[in-house]
């Protein structure tokens, strides 16, 4: 089989490229259920300074619909080659790795199997395992998955509207619930159920300690998919990371903490 040409790749994850070309390249990946969309109150605060790269994975935001494959996708690992294939394709070296929730664990394991294109990772939100194990608190207990994948199975587009406000958190501000819940909507719900059984079933605990590039930790407390002692863990785990918590609370601090988010970056990167 002839191998994709670079255009090919940047067409099929829909890759937008902004900011001072003469910066230091800041890449941002999004989450389940999500597209390159959920960092429009981030990344714009960046282009100035930075040389700013956003993405849709495959079966999210403008991706090309047809290049999913279940096959490929059955795991975080097609979605890792995805990013080292933008990043050759832009021809991009030590970027600044900016990953939340399930792209974190993306993030990761594309910098352990090519550290020399990442000068560093910011995890948002980050979580290895969702599910609890002896010693490990991952914030679901085995049932608790078996419940959400079977009620996502059952009925995408109604488990969107009751999960999303409480993955979103901040009840006070019921627009940012109803804008998750937009998103998770518009994505294919065939694509979104493969993706939620490979997210939440995933295990990457092993491949944290393999991480060589300087790392920060983003944590928000009262996290319902992510609790704090996820992030501790991730930190702990992680050689010589470095660990920031947020006052703003939920998930997806990126929209409802977005200037806290924003300062934990810039400090980081000071």
């Amino acid at each position: 089989m002839l191998p994709v040409v670079s255009s090919d790749v940047l067409r099929r994850n829909n890759v937008r490229i902004t900011g001072n070309p003469a910066g230091r390249v800041l890449v941002f990946a999004h989450g389940f259920g999500c597209s390159q969309a959920a960092w429009n109150l981030v990344a714009p605060e960046f282009e100035a300074e930075f040389r700013v790269v956003l993405f849709d994975h495959v079966g999210a935001g403008d991706s090309d619909l047809t290049a999913y494959d279940r096959g490929k996708y059955d795991s975080l690992d097609g979605y890792a080659d995805d990013l080292l294939e933008i990043l050759e394709a832009a021809d991009l070296q030590d970027v600044v790795f900016i990953g939340h929730s399930v792209s974190a664990m993306i993030g990761v394991l594309a910098s352990n199997r090519d550290p020399s294109r990442f000068g560093s990772l910011i995890l948002v939100g980050p979580s290895p395992r969702y599910v609890n194990d002896d010693g490990y608190t991952g914030g679901f207990e085995p049932a608790d998955i078996r419940d959400l994948l079977d009620a996502l199975d059952a009925n995408y587009l109604g488990w969107s509207a009751v999960a999303a406000p409480m993955i979103m958190g901040n009840p006070d501000r019921p627009e940012l619930g109803e804008r998750l819940t937009q998103s998770f909507c518009s994505t294919d719900p065939d694509i979104a159920r493969h993706f939620a059984h490979v997210t939440f079933l995933s295990d990457n605990r092993a491949d944290l300690e393999r991480v060589t590039v300087p790392t920060l930790v983003i944590q928000c407390t009262d996290d319902l998919i992510a609790p704090v002692e996820v992030g501790r863990y991730v930190h702990e785990a992680i050689p010589h990371s470095a660990l920031a918590v947020l006052s703003t609370t939920g998930h997806i601090p990126i929209l409802s903490g977005a200037p806290e988010v924003v300062a934990a970056i810039r400090r980081y990167l000071a």
